[in-house]
């Protein structure tokens, strides 16, 4: 009789621990949802890229330059319903900034270019690194969102500045004078070794 007692007792206790278990596991659940709403509607706000060209280089750029143009229109298509679209989306515009670096255009084929090219690549990696993280910093995926579109305006305007350069009239004799000091540059600079020296 007192086994059963003490059964008895010990199935209620584990009953009640069970429920409580569960009412935690609950409101630890209810806890987490909301959190990752805030997440998701933080950054969705904050999902807003210049995906339109801001000059007619850019413009023209976006008709003749392939990767540029996917690049663009990977920017202008905004997820919508979850977390998970928007670190599919922050991959695939990953893959898009990387692939920048292949036929880039012969004007713009320039250190200046792809420096610039470098960093927007460098800035789309820390955002997907950072959306994909188990805890989302939705403060630094927000900050370089905003990082993001100065880098292509900086791009962009990059590219503005090269057609503009070009476009000013060489005067004559400066292209060989520029192909000179480019061949003296080529010529590595001789030293004289003191003990080669003919006598």
């Amino acid at each position: 009789m007192k086994y059963k007692i003490s059964l008895f007792l010990l199935l209620i206790f584990a009953l009640n621990s069970c429920q409580n278990d569960n009412e935690k596991r609950l409101a630890e659940n209810a806890k987490e949802a909301k959190k990752n709403e805030k997440i998701f509607n933080n950054i969705s706000k904050a999902w807003v890229f210049i995906d339109e060209p801001i000059n007619e280089v850019s413009e023209k750029n976006a008709t003749s330059w392939n990767e540029w143009r996917e690049f663009l229109k990977e920017l202008g298509e905004k997820p919508r319903k979850t977390i998970g679209a928007f670190q599919k989306k922050s991959t695939a515009i990953s893959k898009k900034a990387i692939a920048l670096n292949n036929n880039i255009p012969a004007e713009f084929n320039q250190p200046q270019i792809k420096s610039r090219i470098s960093i927007l690549i460098t800035k789309v990696k820390m955002m997907d690194l950072f959306i994909h993280l188990s805890t989302i910093p939705d403060e630094k995926v927000t900050f370089l969102i905003g990082e993001i579109n100065k880098e292509l305006v900086s791009l962009e305007r990059q590219m503005d500045k090269i057609v503009e350069k070009n476009k000013i009239p060489k005067e004559e004799g400066e292209e060989d004078f520029l192909r000179m000091l480019d061949t003296t540059r080529a010529i590595p600079n001789q030293v004289k070794d003191p003990n080669l020296s003919i006598n």
